[in-house]
């Protein structure tokens, strides 16, 4: 119990958690399965999900990554699992309903290879002697043998090769022992062998599935000095080169005193920017943005008061009002207040009817937001001339800045003055929890 104390607290500042990707029914002579909508159940205060066994096998680190609460270097109680222990753990916890899957990293215990080495055993202990029929999602090792980490891929549903930091200048100088070669190469090796994997599974049905829920990496935002735009432009890249699921941002939550390179212990997590950040990835991902139309040289940072989406759209007022009986499908998702479903939901609806704004609002267009930018059968329900997108803009984003406010007010309760990811072992109180992720 002190070592899984000592562990799980470590293991908060990986966010790469989300749904498992992954269709797998239960089996008889099996423990367990995974559901692809599944694992996205319960959220620390933060918004980070908590229903992994989230955990570092060791962090008893070999490297001295100046961000990092783990390096070599600091003064914190170092504890290291072995598989047997992280195996009986993972089952017994299951076995009561307090997890649905596993979620398994680790420092670099001696090299990288010796820790691959300790993970596969652990998996494959998982998998073969406790027929564990369940969610896994593993970390593999920058540096280890490509051998070790194409095993580790047959016994997991998801894969992540943590980036860390946005560019190799901030690498070369916070953490001198990687390198951007020896992130991007097990990422191009997950790449690749996921795809000789589905031909494999399309000649022979009964192959083994290597990595079936895909790889995402994670980046640390604001404890380097790149901009917005960079860290965009590296996601965009990331997602064409390496078919990555999803990039992960986590806010630099500052650990180290008296650092010249880092920001002070004072300074607050950049929350807001992490959360632009996702909005902007969701716009690339699922509404055809490119990176570069979300910033540019101009404007390399993030509006604080305007999410991604209606910056773009009060700047490019060239392409507004949009009558919603004619406009396309790409154009439709380019409007604030229409989301993806929405969208699907114009395009088949028109095609027997003329839609008015009665009929929006049924759809699930958030008329709010939308009716700046739309009109139907020609008229237009804006209460502000169109051709003022700085008034536009400012009545977007009162709205919203002044539930931003409220939020933040919240999260500088007492129970919450430092957000982090929720504890297996604080003392929170579960009424407040449930109040602030919207369960009560």
């Amino acid at each position: 119990m002190e070592k899984l104390e000592v562990l799980t607290d470590a293991a908060k500042y990986d966010v790469a958690c989300t749904s498992s990707g992954v269709d797998r029914p239960a089996v008889p002579g099996r423990l367990g399965s995974a559901v692809k909508a599944g694992i996205c159940h319960s959220f620390a205060a933060d918004g980070r999900c908590i229903s992994l066994l989230k955990v570092l096998l060791s962090n008893d680190c070999a490297f001295d990554c100046a961000y990092c609460v783990n390096r070599r270097t600091a003064d914190s109680p170092r504890a290291t699992f072995t598989p047997e222990e992280l195996c009986r753990l993972t089952i017994e916890f299951y076995r009561r309903n307090y997890i649905e899957g596993l979620f398994l990293s680790s420092a670099v215990v001696k090299n990288p290879d010796y820790t691959c080495e300790l993970m596969l055993q652990t998996l494959r202990m998982l998998r073969e002697k406790e027929k564990f029929w369940g969610y896994v999602h593993v970390k593999a090792i920058p540096g280890a043998d490509p051998l070790l980490t194409q095993r580790l891929g047959f016994y997991a549903d998801r894969m992540s090769v943590n980036i860390e930091l946005p560019s190799q200048k901030s690498l070369s100088l916070l953490a001198p022992q990687k390198s951007k070669e020896k992130i991007l190469k097990p990422m191009g090796q997950i790449r690749d062998g996921i795809q000789e994997n589905a031909h494999d599974l399309a000649v022979y049905r009964g192959a083994p599935r290597f990595v079936p829920a895909g790889q995402s990496t994670q980046m640390i935002i604001g404890a380097t000095p790149e901009s917005d735009r960079q860290i965009l432009n590296l996601t965009e890249g990331l997602y064409k080169k390496y078919s990555l699921k999803r990039v992960f941002f986590s806010a630099y939550m500052p650990v180290v005193e008296n650092s010249s390179l880092l920001p002070a212990r004072s300074t607050p997590p950049p929350l807001l920017r992490e959360h632009r950040l996702y909005q902007a990835d969701w716009l690339l991902r699922f509404y055809g943005f490119a990176a570069g139309e979300i910033l540019d040289d101009a404007h390399p940072d993030f509006n604080p008061l305007l999410d991604p989406k209606c910056n773009w759209a009060v700047n490019h007022m060239e392409h507004f009002p949009l009558e919603i009986n004619k406009a396309p499908y790409e154009m439709l998702l380019r409007v604030p207040g229409i989301g993806v479903k929405s969208a699907m939901r114009i395009r088949s609806a028109r095609r027997y009817c003329q839609l008015d704004f009665e009929g929006l609002k049924k759809l699930g267009v958030v008329l709010k937001r939308a009716r700046y930018f739309i009109t139907c059968k020609g008229k237009s329900i804006s209460p502000l001339p169109m051709d003022n997108p700085a008034v536009i803009a400012g009545a977007i984003s009162e709205r919203g800045f002044a539930q931003n406010a409220a939020s933040l007010q919240s999260w500088q309760g007492e129970a919450f003055s430092a957000p982090e990811q929720l504890s297996l072992f604080a003392p929170t109180p579960v009424d407040k929890v449930q109040r602030l992720t919207g369960q009560i």
